[in-house]
């Protein structure tokens, strides 16, 4: 069998960050952590290396391989989550402490890597078959940082956001 996991490129927060984030989502766990067998250019023998670990039933795996490659917004966690009160926790817990609020529901957490916190309403606005009340949404959409579920139902039905 054949399987695919995002492989994440840390310093050395490897393990703090997989723990962090498996908190947050739900069917999420880690499921092993490697240590290093020998000295490697960014440890030494018995450091965690590897982290393989669980989000919201995914498989992932965070690298313990040094500072040389920093996250970039041209890789993102995007979540979908189904109200205003899941937007506010997890935008909440992932700008604390050093993460960097972005616009259109976009954000950095502490560890640089970049998310999208999108309710399922701004995913049906934006396939409303009208038209009119998905630019509407859409528009709005571009001048938030945090989504804010009720200005997107606004906009949609024509009051300013």
């Amino acid at each position: 069998m054949t399987d695919i996991a995002p492989c994440l490129w840390f310093d050395r927060q490897g393990e703090e960050a997989a723990n962090f984030y498996v908190s947050l989502l739900p069917d999420s766990r880690i499921d092993h952590i490697q240590r290093a067998l020998s000295d490697y250019p960014n440890g030494k023998i018995g450091d965690v290396l590897l982290v393989e670990f669980t989000l919201c039933g995914r498989p992932y795996q965070a690298l313990n391989a040094g500072p040389n490659t920093p996250f970039t917004q041209a890789i993102s966690m995007s979540i979908t989550v189904d109200g205003q009160a899941e937007v506010d926790r997890l935008w909440d817990a992932l700008i604390a402490d050093g993460g960097e609020p972005n616009v259109c529901s976009w954000l950095k957490d502490k560890y640089g890597l970049s998310w999208q916190i999108v309710p399922q309403r701004l995913m049906d606005l934006m396939k409303d078959p009208d038209r009119g009340r998905a630019k509407r949404a859409m528009d709005a959409m571009t001048r938030m940082t945090k989504i804010d579920v009720a200005g997107l139902e606004a906009a949609a039905n024509g009051a300013d956001a």
